[in-house]
């Protein structure tokens, strides 16, 4: 892959809108048994925190720094996400031998500042947070793809929550679509109104705000911006 990808603008990259999100969770049921009388209930009748398991990677790549803490579940879907980034990238890349970031004191949001990978027996970075290219927006896009909530900080770094992926309709989802219209699929036109328009007059048959559609369309993403697309 060539190394000097089109550079993008930064303002259409970053998404301006911070999302934040919060979870409340019921009272225990009457039916229930009350706990022991030595144990404290949860503050504010807030469910008490899930334990935290230790990992120094992400699939295959190292951690850079120290092991991080994650819930368990959030890790599998890192997992994944790397493994699908890495199947999808050009092959003179070995998988990712380091991905560096910042992991959320709960253990369910990573913040993305690079992935590394070995190309012609050299460490380079794939992606880079503070770097305007083609392969920030695929990634980008990978991250869409596992989970639902992606936010591009001031610096160009990715952070995501965990959860369910899939089509939300939420504000950095319209932004990326567009640009990403914009940007690898040439529809210079798309906007936030009309993009998926664009995107069906350009040969894009599936509905990219249903499931499997959101799906097809960040998949394609990342090919195209890893210009892995052909083959």
């Amino acid at each position: 892959m060539n190394d000097s990808h089109t550079s993008l603008s930064r303002r259409r990259i970053l998404i301006g809108a911070a999302a934040a999100s919060a979870v409340t969770v019921g009272a225990a049921s009457a039916a229930h048994a009350a706990p022991p009388a030595h144990a404290a209930p949860p503050a504010n009748g807030a469910a008490p925190a899930r334990p935290l398991v230790v990992r120094d990677r992400i699939a295959t790549a190292r951690l850079a720094g120290s092991p991080a803490r994650f819930q368990a579940d959030f890790h599998e879907r890192l997992d994944a996400w790397l493994a699908f980034w890495s199947a999808n990238s050009p092959h003179a890349w070995s998988p990712p031998v380091q991905v560096s970031g910042r992991v959320g004191a709960d253990g369910a949001a990573f913040t993305l500042h690079a992935i590394r990978v070995t190309r012609d027996d050299e460490t380079w970075d794939a992606f880079a947070a503070g770097r305007s290219d083609a392969a920030h927006l695929a990634t980008l896009a990978s991250l869409h793809h596992h989970f639902p909530s992606v936010r591009v900080e001031a610096g160009g770094a990715l952070r995501v929550i965990d959860g369910p992926a899939g089509w939300t309709g939420s504000a950095e989802q319209v932004a990326f679509a567009v640009t990403a219209c914009r940007e690898l699929w040439g529809l210079r036109d798309a906007d936030a109104a009309d993009w998926r328009e664009h995107l069906g007059r350009a040969g894009h048959t599936a509905d990219p705000t249903s499931r499997s559609g959101w799906a097809a369309f960040t998949r394609a993403g990342l090919r195209r911006g890893l210009r892995t697309d052909t083959y």
